[in-house]
């Protein structure tokens, strides 16, 4: 059976939204697509490195006409370095920089914790089996899977202060100032020549940090469950190209953050997103452009949140992706 040039193009998404929830997915020119926000379930080839880049600009709506302090914008950037360590295990180390930028133009910059990511790739075929060295592309239409499992490290800064010498508002720090860890699930199936279906799942939970200004903070839960379609639009084997569109629904549940012990109000909640975009491959590079906006939400509070997940106008993602 004719066999997948495992020198086909490779697109890899990672995800840093609210708290750093990663997302994981590689494409070829033949064979299954990958979403932008949803987690693909396909694994590197063993002994090559990705080399990717995020950035995803947020605007946020309002609540109040007065300047107080409501987040107005935030901009993230982040950096992965990931390895095939074999057929059926990746590793990826991501690190993420954010801009968070409040009314007046006050706000932070700089790297935010590291983050150490494991996944494991299998599939259905006839029972369940590691993903082997090789596949027909007959092989790449069974159900295929991975789990991940990942740990951010607190090597961030978290004392950030203002001009007054006071620490910024926890969540504007540069640190979760603990670990937090997250385990998630993939399913893909691919149909035909040119659709894909993915489904993902993930649980992230942080562990109380500690501030020098005697404060503690425990940011909430997260709890995600994604769904998307990728359609090729365009391939062309000689030229090494391909087109993708994809269309996804990306659900987050959040829990509320506890300070100093106390849940905290207007924190938490629901909120369903969709997300359209486009991915281009070319030989050894992909890159992707997306929108994801809010479509329903269900806040705690939700007339007191501000500069949180639900209250986007739109997100605008780009990502850019290297092969070697």
């Amino acid at each position: 059976m004719k066999k997948l040039i495992l020198t086909s193009l490779l697109g890899g998404t990672t995800l840093f939204a609210h708290h750093g929830v990663a997302s994981l997915g590689i494409a070829g020119l033949e064979g299954p697509g990958a979403p932008l926000e949803t987690t693909s379930s396909a694994v590197l080839p063993e002994g090559k490195f990705l080399a990717y880049m995020r950035a995803e600009h947020i605007s946020y709506t309002l609540n109040t006409a007065a300047i107080d302090g409501e987040m107005e914008k935030h901009e993230y950037f982040s950096y992965v370095l990931g390895y095939g360590v074999n057929s059926y295990f990746d590793v990826y180390l991501s690190l993420p920089y954010f801009t968070k930028m409040q009314e007046g133009s006050e706000g932070t910059s700089g790297f935010h914790d590291l983050k150490v990511s494991g996944v494991l790739g299998f599939k259905y075929d006839d029972g369940f089996m590691l993903t082997p060295q090789s596949e027909s592309l007959d092989d790449l239409e069974d159900w295929h899977f991975t789990a991940m499992l990942s740990m951010s490290i607190p090597t961030g800064n978290k004392e950030v202060k203002n001009v007054d010498g006071t620490l910024y508002d926890y969540g504007m720090q540069h640190s979760f100032s603990a670990p937090s860890t997250m385990f998630g699930l993939s399913a893909t199936k691919w149909f035909g020549e040119n659709a894909t279906i993915v489904f993902d799942s993930s649980y992230n939970t942080f562990f109380e940090g500690s501030y020098s200004d005697g404060g503690t903070m425990e940011f909430g839960d997260e709890i995600r469950f994604n769904t998307a379609l990728s359609y090729k639009l365009y391939s062309n084997l000689e030229k090494k190209l391909r087109f993708d569109a994809t269309i996804e629904a990306n659900y987050l549940n959040l829990g509320r953050d506890v300070e100093n012990g106390i849940a905290q109000e207007a924190t938490g909640g629901e909120i369903l997103y969709t997300t359209v975009g486009a991915r281009v491959f070319y030989e050894n590079v992909s890159a992707t452009l997306g929108l994801k906006m809010p479509v329903w939400k269900e806040l705690n509070e939700e007339n007191l949140q501000q500069g949180a997940e639900g209250n986007e106008e739109y997100r605008v993602i780009f990502t850019f992706s290297v092969l070697f």
